[in-house]
C-alpha cells in the first residue's frame, strides 16, 4: 500500500512563515504572531507567489510506481530536490513490489497475465545474476510498475501548481491518488496546512472557471 510520511523538517506554520519573511522586506514588526499570520494571508490572497516558496515540505513517498515518480519530476521547479531508491545498490532480484492498475486488478485474467510478467522479470534477473552480470545491469529489466521510494523536498508554490495540474480528472490516475494522499497527510500535519490544502489545492478549472483542456471531462465549460 502506498504511504506518505510528512517529515518533521516540514514548516509547521506555513502561513505565518510567509508573513514573517514578507514582513522583513516590508520593515514590519515580525514579533507579533497575529500580524504575521494576517500578512501571510494577504500574500496568499494577493497571489504573491514568490513568498509561497518559503514554506518547505519534506516528505517520503513510499509504494508508488516508478512511472508516477517519473511524472513527479516534471514538477521540479522553485528549487525542489529529491532522492530515489537506488536500482544500482538495492537487490531487486529477491523480488520487488509493484503497482497494479485498477483496470487490471478488476479483471482476473488480466491480473494473472500481469503477475506472471512480473514474476518472469524477477526470474530473468536472477538468471542474469547467476551469470555474474552486475546488479546495476540486471536492474535494466525492472518495470515502470515497480514500487519505489522517494525523499522529496519541495515547497508550497510548487505543490499548489502541481495540484492544479494533477487534480484534473484527465491526469494519470496514480498521480491523482498521490496528490490526494499528499493533501491528506499535509492536512493532518498542522491547521495552517489544512487551510492551505482546502483553499488552494484544487484543479486548474476551479481557478480559471473554465476547462483549458482540448478534451474536457465536462466539469467546467470549455473556453
Amino acid at each position: 500500500m502506498p504511504n506518505i510520511t510528512i517529515q518533521a523538517e516540514t514548516t509547521i506554520d506555513p502561513i505565518s512563515l510567509i508573513g514573517r519573511e514578507a514582513g522583513v522586506c516590508w520593515g514590519a514588526d515580525i514579533t507579533n504572531a497575529e500580524k504575521n499570520y494576517k500578512r501571510g494571508m494577504d500574500c496568499l490572497v494577493s497571489g504573491h507567489g514568490r513568498t509561497w516558496e518559503y514554506p518547505q515540505v519534506y516528505v517520503v513517498l513510499d509504494g508508488y510506481s516508478a512511472r508516477v515518480i517519473r511524472e513527479l519530476y516534471t514538477h521540479i521547479g522553485g528549487a525542489p530536490t529529491r532522492l530515489q531508491a537506488s536500482t544500482r545498490y538495492i537487490d531487486y532480484q529477491k523480488g520487488f513490489g509493484y503497482v497494479v492498475p485498477p483496470a487490471i486488478a478488476k479483471d482476473t485474467q488480466a491480473s494473472e497475465i500481469y503477475a506472471d510478467a512480473m514474476q518472469e522479470i524477477k526470474v530473468a534477473m536472477q538468471k542474469l545474476e547467476a551469470l555474474n552480470i552486475p546488479r546495476e545491469d540486471c536492474a535494466m529489466l525492472l518495470p515502470l510498475g515497480m514500487e519505489s521510494k522517494v525523499v522529496l523536498r519541495t515547497n508550497l508554490r510548487n505543490l499548489i501548481d502541481m495540484a492544479h495540474q494533477r487534480l484534473c480528472t484527465r491526469a494519470y490516475w496514480e498521480y491523482r491518488r498521490l496528490m490526494q494522499d499528499l493533501m491528506q497527510a499535509l492536512s493532518a500535519y498542522s491547521d495552517e496546512w489544512k487551510y492551505l490544502v482546502d483553499t488552494y489545492f484544487v484543479a486548474k478549472c476551479e481557478v480559471t472557471g473554465f476547462c483549458t483542456e482540448k478534451k474536457s471531462c465536462g466539469r467546467k465549460p470549455q473556453r
